[in-house]
């Protein structure tokens, strides 16, 4: 998975003050969890650009200004609700050994026969939540809807791999094709087999 470096300083001042002064200076209130104890950090808003604002799904490399760097993933992040900027961001620091939950995209690829038929595609599921160690962290669910006719829907129990898990019930689904007033009979042979 493709990992993003935010650089940050270690905060001294936790409260209320301390935090305003920072937000004024266009700099973020940062708190990273999951290690010994949790390490309180500021970093620079436009280093989260890449982070936030993209569909794809990223891991941080936060490198303070003492030369450590320490692997993480984003937990949560809220925004001021007038001005939609950034005012808090919460991390999760990653163990190679450990399993992490994320949310990945999921990835459309090919031209469903139930389309060229007339059918409408129900894309349910943009991001499901994921399972697995960082290293067999996926950067996005690739579906080969192809196949899929009129009536077919692809459920996560058809997505499982031996690297992750998802933290979806089996019978969700992702993706279908439904019927339209449009919708034609879909031949059973390809027109490329006749």
């Amino acid at each position: 998975m493709k990992s993003i470096l935010i650089q940050g300083v270690k905060r001294e001042n936790v409260g209320k003050v301390a935090t305003r002064a920072l937000r004024n200076a266009e700099q973020v209130p940062c708190v990273i969890y999951g290690g010994t104890e949790p390490i309180h950090f500021a970093a620079d808003e436009k280093a989260f650009k890449g982070l936030v604002y993209t569909p794809e799904a990223h891991t941080v490399t936060i490198e303070l200004a003492d030369g450590s760097k320490l692997g993480a993933i984003l937990q949560d992040i809220q925004f001021h609700p007038v001005t939609d900027r950034i005012i808090h961001a919460d991390f999760y620091q990653l163990d190679e050994n450990k399993p992490v939950t994320m949310e990945v995209p999921v990835r459309l690829v090919g031209r469903a026969r139930g389309l060229v038929a007339g059918g409408v595609l129900r894309f349910n599921m943009r991001k499901v939540k994921v399972r697995a160690i960082p290293a067999n962290l996926p950067d996005e669910i690739e579906i080969d809807i192809t196949p899929m006719r009129i009536g077919h829907k692809m459920y996560i129990e058809s997505l499982k791999n031996e690297k992750y898990s998802f933290a979806h019930p089996d019978n969700a689904v992702v993706v279908a094709i439904r019927t339209s007033r449009n919708a034609v009979k879909d031949a059973d042979v390809d027109e490329d087999e006749e």
